[in-house]
């Protein structure tokens, strides 16, 4: 499609338009990734929100072996490892790193963060685990205080009216990402779920409003498409923890026996894009409520049958012929999950799950390639 080349085009060029920025005294926001920073803060005092989104490649998460030991997430070790050894720029661009904790393992890039890069600004706020008015409280007064730390950083005012504006143009963003899952209903789908994907990981680094065009664009194109797979293919459900930009190789291996990806559910990796901020009132109150009551809360959170609900709900909306669940090595609460949701799964939607583990090693790719085309034939047959 030519939105997505453009995209491609938008992000080779990103880096040289970031360090123009600079020179101009734009500063650049780094942020750790889960959903939890709201950009429009970022946006409101003329800076730019960059997210720490890559993984995949298993020499990075080697050389994090001198920083961070090897129980913990390999995406969150993947992290340490760019931030420490200069392979991606992306990570030694930025001018201040925020990490909204969430659990144990993003604390280990965060204190990577203020112990081995002592020279990088940084600043942490904690996101709760548990949805009560209580807990919304704290998350709010958090990221108050982010806006108070942005606002000092950049020397810029986050005035209600710039935070309106950047609400309202992460709501279009939002808005079409909607739209174009919406589209992957159809029983003859024109949107390939690796398509998808690149759209959410170009979003984490792309200028905003270019963003916004290029979406509109691929709605545009994807509707003059003809078809990309049949009613036939077998229509999967792809969930997990997070799904890196670099990290492709489950979606490859499906694409590559004939499957078709409807419908993804990461808490890290895919952007949240299903509920709207309210521009109404208190937006700081209004963003709370949005990033962290009405988004679908991931899997180290309670309640902790939502995300389990909703699952289900994809899947019957989506009309899905099975779920593949990838999860990370060392991620318990995915773990855990992964042992009984699969008979929740088969008795309430009727639908067989393969439950996928990586540690971002060239030697898991045989292996997954086995189960995987096992998996599609059950489904088939």
């Amino acid at each position: 499609m030519n939105a997505l080349a453009r995209l491609d085009s938008h992000l080779k060029s990103r880096l040289e338009d970031l360090s123009k920025a600079k020179e101009h005294g734009h500063k650049i926001i780094g942020y750790a990734a889960g959903g939890f920073l709201p950009e429009e803060l970022v946006l409101a005092c003329g800076a730019i929100p960059l997210c720490f989104i890559q993984a995949g490649d298993n020499a990075v998460l080697r050389n994090s072996a001198a920083y961070v030991c090897r129980w913990f997430d390999p995406f969150w070790r993947s992290q340490v490892g760019y931030l420490t050894s200069g392979k991606d720029p992306y990570y030694n661009i930025v001018d201040l790193i925020v990490v909204p904790i969430t659990d144990n393992h993003v604390r280990a890039f965060s204190n990577a963060v203020g112990f081995y890069t002592p020279e990088m600004r940084s600043f942490v706020f904690g996101v709760p685990h548990v949805k009560d008015k209580v807990a919304l409280e704290y998350y709010r007064k958090g990221i108050g205080r982010l806006r108070k730390e942005l606002e000092d950083f950049t020397g810029a005012e986050i005035t209600g009216s710039r935070l309106k504006q950047s609400i309202e143009l992460c709501n279009r963003e939002r808005e079409l990402f909607r739209n174009i899952s919406l589209m992957r209903k159809r029983r003859n789908v024109n949107v390939s779920g690796r398509d998808f994907v690149a759209l959410h990981h170009g979003s984490f680094l792309a200028d905003k409003e270019i963003m916004i065009d290029i979406l509109e664009q691929f709605i545009k194109e994807a509707d003059d498409d003809d078809p990309l797979f049949s009613g036939n293919a077998p229509r999967i459900l792809f969930t997990g923890s997070t799904l890196a930009r670099g990290d492709s190789k489950v979606m490859d291996i499906l694409s590559d026996n004939g499957g078709i990806i409807v419908m993804e559910e990461f808490a890290e990796g895919i952007r949240p894009y299903r509920n709207m901020v309210q521009v109404e009132g208190d937006l700081i109150a209004r963003l709370a409520e949005a990033y962290f009551m009405d988004r679908i809360c991931p899997g180290w959170f309670r309640p902790g049958t939502e995300r389990l609900d909703f699952l289900i709900e994809l899947a019957e909306e989506y009309r899905a012929s099975g779920v593949i669940w990838y999860q990370l090595l060392y991620r318990e609460s995915y773990k855990v999950e992964s042992y009984f949701f699969p008979g929740i799964l088969r008795k309430r939607a009727g639908i067989p799950m393969l439950v996928l583990e990586s540690e971002y090693d060239a030697m898991e790719t045989g292996p997954m390639k086995t189960r995987i085309e096992t998996f599609m034939e059950t489904i088939r047959g």
